[in-house]
């Protein structure tokens, strides 16, 4: 493999992990939180998606097609930005319902029965979603500046793979500057630390949690219009598989941890492309090769590359 090829596969391995982390850190901080793994949270992923869907397709008709098109490009990039601000509205609502409904009742409930519940809400989420949209995949609409090529040397990307680890490398920033400098980020981490003293300190701890959930289904919602939008299609399983790749992400950045989660995902997604680019007949067992590496890794470092003593810190 010559060294551009190179270069061009840890581009496109920086791009699919990017969306790995987004999903990732909705995992971590649950887990810093409650201690649950959410098994639900992938298909947050799809419901963010599905509303972007239906909001581009309900606007769409409003574009003036007598435009150019660069105005209609304009119009349709337009269209897509205002589809993601609310699909991560009303994905942050419906993580905060299912934390309501499905969670909050069970908080001092055994590990196992939030567990249980959590794959019931996936399995309930995905039926839903093929009863009302059919298990048919939907071509998702991409503005047309997202398959502009760049040409970086001798390096060609399109502006959508680009766009993708910086949009993430700015919600990293958004969030850790959140969990750390604002008086939120203060009460999600000392309730991470221990959520009984959060109580008697006054805090409202349900609405703290409620925070958290909308916080990594917003992420979640991103993650998905943009794996939709690299990948053109969405469907009622979609987060299925993406799900427990980034909750792999997770443990092998170190369960817990913000950064780690982003660096697990970065890991998964540059590990899934080169497996694909230097061994193309082994491409079938790509999946496989994630969590395998994820095997790996544990064996030396149980705890995750950036793994937490929860007994002294928290994210």
């Amino acid at each position: 493999m010559d060294s551009v090829l190179f270069l061009q596969q840890i581009v496109n391995g920086l791009s699919l992990g990017s969306m790995y982390a987004l999903i990732a850190v909705g995992y971590t901080m649950v887990y810093g939180v409650l201690r649950l793994i959410n098994f639900a949270h992938g298909d947050i992923m799809m419901v963010g998606a599905y509303i972007a869907l239906l909001l581009i397709n309900c606007l769409s008709p409003f574009v003036n097609i007598s435009l150019v098109d660069d105005g209609i490009g304009k119009y349709v990039l337009a269209i897509f930005i205002v589809a993601l601000i609310v699909s991560m509205f009303f994905s942050s609502m419906v993580g905060v319902i299912i934390d309501k409904i499905a969670y909050k009742p069970l908080r001092k409930a055994p590990r196992i029965s939030l567990l249980i519940t959590a794959i019931g809400i996936s399995f309930f989420l995905q039926n839903l979603f093929n009863m009302i949209f059919t298990s048919t995949e939907q071509q998702f609409p991409v503005p047309p500046v997202f398959e502009k090529m760049i040409t970086i040397g001798k390096i060609s990307i399109t502006l959508g793979s680009l766009l993708v680890p910086l949009v993430t490398l700015f919600v990293m920033t958004v969030v850790l500057i959140l969990l750390y400098k604002s008086k939120y980020g203060i009460a999600i981490r000392a309730l991470a630390f221990d959520i009984q003293t959060v109580n008697l300190m006054g805090i409202n701890a349900n609405r703290i949690i409620a925070i958290v959930f909308a916080l990594g289904s917003a992420l979640a919602a991103i993650a998905g219009i943009f794996w939709s939008s690299n990948y053109y299609s969405v469907y009622p399983t979609m987060g299925t598989l993406v799900g427990l790749k980034a909750f792999a992400a997770a443990v092998l950045g170190g369960i817990g941890s913000v950064v780690g989660a982003v660096l697990g995902g970065l890991i998964i997604g540059l590990t899934e492309v080169m497996v694909v680019a230097f061994f193309p007949d082994l491409s079938g067992f790509k999946d496989a090769f994630a969590f395998i590496f994820l095997v790996l890794i544990l064996l030396f470092k149980p705890t995750g590359i950036l793994g937490i003593n929860f007994e002294k810190s928290r994210f």
